[in-house]
């Protein structure tokens, strides 16, 4: 098992007054050679959004986009038809394949903070695709939640890519056992919250972690902790 540390403290940082953002890899202005994505995850972004501002329409292509919203209230608006709000625990993925345009802004009163992921497509090309599932923390205390899967289905985000996406929030003094699919050699553990033990290596808040040549990984909670875990293929 080969491991690497991704601390918080030391993530690129992009501040332009009502928009700040933590880069934990090569992304905008940041560029580290060391950092330049996990395996086919590319970006993750974690993203402060002042009241009444937001991102203006812009394109995509050729990416799997997903926001994870953990505070605020902000929309989506795209060249495909679709006008949606999301809020705390909402989940949404873009499949912008052969290409789309969005905005999102935020359209409440408090500070949004979302966590921006792409992750490169198993396919390229395919029809645009958006999808948004809601997360509730009161009905996944103590347990890991799929959010995004490969597979088709109505309790989660599909994605266009051999990968899955899991919420945690579990209690302290847990301990949660992850067993990788066998194509996927390489996971990453964000702690969005708390404190983590990831194999025996301790991360706390806004920390990651990124393990490979492994099959299983193993997850304990300092404190009443929520995580998210990202599996994707090593590499094409």
């Amino acid at each position: 098992m080969k491991q690497q540390v991704f601390f918080g403290n030391e993530r690129g940082i992009k501040d332009i007054g009502w928009l700040q953002s933590h880069f934990t890899f090569s992304f905008s202005s940041y560029a580290n050679p060391i950092k330049n994505g996990f395996g086919l995850l590319k970006v993750f972004n974690d993203d402060y959004v002042q009241a009444g501002k937001g991102f203006g329409l812009h394109p995509h292509q050729n990416m799997e986009i997903i926001s994870v919203c953990l505070a605020g209230t902000m929309n989506h608006k795209d060249t495909m038809g679709y006008a949606e709000v999301v809020t705390e625990d909402w989940v949404q993925i873009m499949s912008a394949g052969s290409g789309l345009r969005h905005e999102e802004y935020n359209i409440g009163e408090d500070e949004v903070n979302f966590l921006q992921i792409w992750i490169e497509p198993k396919l390229q090309n395919i029809n645009p695709r958006y999808q948004r599932r809601h997360f509730p923390k009161a009905q996944r205390i103590n347990k890991l939640q799929t959010i995004v899967s490969n597979e088709e289905g109505q309790q989660h985000c599909w994605i266009n890519q051999n990968a899955r996406l899991s919420l945690g929030y579990f209690t302290e003094q847990q301990t949660i056992d992850y067993t990788l699919n066998p194509t996927n050699k390489c996971v990453f553990v964000f702690a969005i919250t708390g404190g983590l033990t990831v194999n025996g290596t301790t991360i706390n808040q806004r920390d990651g972690i990124g393990l490979w040549e492994t099959d299983t990984i193993s997850i304990g909670t300092e404190t009443n902790s929520a995580f998210l875990v990202v599996e994707v293929p090593i590499n094409h």
